[in-house]
């Protein structure tokens, strides 16, 4: 697999590489894209396959886009592997598992937790109130 450790720390029922922070996970545009095109793959992605993907959308040398790679496997976004040559990359968290970790940094630097959270409700559709309901009630003791 990777040099990088297996090893992992918590956050709620989440879990990051160990050493890496969820402020560490913000994107900038070109990994986000990157990152959107390895979710929709859902396998393993060498450079080439990703520069393959996004290359018609935007005017990308290959090496950018390895670096893009490289500095998302650093911050801990991606897990790799050698394949033959090149290294194949894979996310490792979901892209669900991402944007939960995200709301709830964004709710930790929230101050007052409580309203934060019913701002956010207040917001949701009938729908999305119904199926939080429904997972709330699941995790009941």
């Amino acid at each position: 697999m990777t040099g990088y450790s297996d090893e992992r720390r918590s956050l709620g029922n989440l879990a990051l590489p160990k050493g890496v922070s969820v402020a560490k996970l913000a994107m900038g545009e070109l990994e986000a894209t990157v990152m959107d095109t390895l979710w929709r793959d859902g396998g393993w992605m060498t450079p080439g396959d990703v520069h393959d993907a996004i290359g018609h959308e935007r005017d990308l040398a290959y090496t950018t886009v390895m670096t893009i790679l490289v500095r998302l496997c650093n911050k801990g976004r991606l897990e790799r592997e050698r394949r033959g040559r090149a290294f194949a990359y894979h996310p490792i968290m979901t892209r669900a598992e991402h944007s939960a970790a995200r709301m709830r940094e964004i709710l930790a630097a929230a101050g007052d937790r409580t309203s934060a959270l019913n701002h956010f409700v207040k917001k949701l559709r009938p729908a999305e109130r119904a199926e939080l309901r429904r997972l709330l009630a699941e995790r009941k003791p």
